[in-house]
């Protein structure tokens, strides 16, 4: 059964399929090439006030749904998966804010990133706690009546280009996750600096790098929410965003489905298509099965992120488990489908195909998704 998106949701993604495959999808290549970030990508989505969508309207977004959200990382990643972390990142560093922020953070922070005048990063994985956040060194004290962090964050998405960052930091060492609160850093702060930007296999264009912070001093309001509640911030916030990679890598193995189709189509073999080989349709009918799946999981999840259901946590991990794992069996098995032309980059299934596999790494890779989910259905 067909997930019942409205008429507006069906009409928005007709326009962002629209403006993704004018003006995002031919830059797809060149991106991935240079590994550069894509400001004039940033610039067509700020023009077409799509910066704000998850904003609320009094803080001058367009305050739209979980699903419609979904469906627009979604197509942008078809076109171009480091694009759609330009939205999909401000998200996930939104998201405490929204959460957990004062009125007046919401106003201040929030109608930047909507006008498209900042852009920020979530700052929670260091070099020695990935999975493990609660072994994270970064420490924040008080000093003067500012607090003072010192620590790197490593694989931090968007270093180096956003304006602000919400940094994970212990206040209290001695009492585990319980200790760790969270911060807006913004970075012109004293102290702060981007260390080494990563090489990557896949989604080049967005920036990944270390962020260091070396008595890097903010004001006391800074803190977001209570003092030793940045761990749940933290949590809530990924149990909102776990579901928009999903619908990132439901984009690209959408991307990858659609090219291997019409590829099957018309590249000829022994006088006729290789669609009508029944090895080529079998890989294209599991492809869109599993793509199907995918969705119905992902838009689930975004609407139980509206409804605020007690079950979104494990749900989104439904969502980003299987459609991760979609994505990179989808993309492996597009470049199949073309051969050896799939493996070569005129083509875009082999970057589709690298882009796919840090969908099973970032915001909680898939065996700890298994592990949140085993959890909770032992429970």
């Amino acid at each position: 059964m067909q997930f019942a998106l409205n008429e507006d949701q069906e009409l928005f993604r007709k326009t962002i399929r629209d403006i993704a495959d004018a003006k995002i999808a031919p830059r797809a290549a060149e991106i991935d090439e240079t590994g550069e970030f894509p400001w004039d990508v940033f610039e067509v989505l700020k023009a077409n006030d799509l910066l704000g969508l998850h904003v609320p309207e009094e803080f001058g977004g367009s305050g739209a749904d979980s699903v419609t959200y979904a469906i627009f990382i979604e197509e942008v990643a078809r076109a171009c998966a480091s694009s759609s972390l330009i939205p999909g990142v401000n998200k996930l560093g939104s998201m405490p804010i929204l959460l957990a922020g004062s009125r007046e953070q919401k106003a201040r922070y929030l109608g930047e990133i909507a006008r498209g005048e900042a852009l920020i990063s979530y700052c929670l994985t260091e070099p020695g706690s990935g999975s493990d956040s609660g072994a994270m060194k970064t420490t924040a004290r008080l000093s003067d009546g500012e607090w003072v962090l010192n620590g790197t964050k490593r694989f931090i998405t968007g270093a180096g280009v956003s304006k602000y960052y919400i940094v994970y930091a212990k206040t209290n060492a001695d009492a585990g996750t319980r200790g760790i609160s969270a911060f807006v850093v913004p970075s012109d702060a004293p102290g702060f600096a981007v260390g080494k930007h990563e090489n990557k296999m896949g989604i080049r264009g967005s920036t990944t790098a270390e962020v260091i912070f070396s008595d890097c001093r903010i004001p006391a309001d800074n803190l977001v929410g209570a003092e030793g509640e940045g761990f749940k911030i933290a949590m809530q916030a990924l149990d909102h965003t776990r579901l928009t990679i999903g619908a990132q890598a439901l984009g690209i193995a959408q991307g990858a489905y659609d090219f291997a189709r019409e590829y099957a189509k018309e590249r000829r073999q022994f006088d006729q298509p290789i669609a009508s080989f029944q090895a080529i349709q079998f890989l294209l009918a599991d492809m869109a099965m599993q793509i199907e799946a995918s969705r119905l999981l992902t838009y689930q999840a975004a609407a139980m992120a509206d409804s605020h259901h007690p079950d979104l946590g494990l749900h989104s991990a439904y969502a980003k488990c299987v459609a991760s794992d979609v994505a990179m069996k989808v993309t492996t098995d597009a470049v199949q489908v073309l051969g050896g032309y799939g493996y070569v980059k005129e083509y875009p299934v082999e970057r589709m195909m690298r882009d796919a596999k840090i969908t099973q790494i970032y915001e909680g890779t898939n065996p700890i998704q298994r592990v949140v989910i085993a959890r909770k259905i032992l429970k």
